[in-house]
């Protein structure tokens, strides 16, 4: 049986995990590029394991807000609804391989939800 995400150094692990699937995927890297470039990736997987962290065990440490951070980002290198896609699977694929529980499937619902938020933002969905 796997346990349940029960800390911070549980979150770690799977976005760096995560981070190694979306790293590879030619269709995400671009995301990252300036990210990797400027060897600023250990900081960044700090900075979203906070994020998770205050999500999910109702912590106060991440500063910044997401939403704007990734309508920053499509300005430059524009999200589709497949990037979400890829995004969601390689996350639960992530959560799924390591841990399940009630907090895992909250991670994964959360995410979802986040996940939805963005492309409505975005105006990814269309009538």
């Amino acid at each position: 049986m796997k346990p349940d995400i029960s800390s911070r150094k549980d979150i770690k692990f799977i976005i760096t995990k995560f981070y190694d699937l979306l790293l590879v995927d030619e269709k995400m890297i671009p995301f990252f590029e300036d990210i990797v470039s400027q060897n600023h990736l250990e900081e960044h997987l700090e900075v979203i394991s906070d994020f998770w962290n205050d999500i999910l065990f109702d912590t106060a440490t991440y500063k910044n807000n997401t939403m704007q951070k990734h309508l920053d980002k499509n300005a430059f290198v524009k999200f589709q609804k497949e990037h979400f896609t890829i995004w969601t699977s390689y996350l639960f694929e992530t959560i799924d391989a390591n841990f399940d529980g009630e907090i895992s499937h909250n991670m994964k619902n959360r995410a979802r939800s986040i996940g939805t938020v963005m492309q409505l933002k975005m105006g990814l969905y269309k009538d």
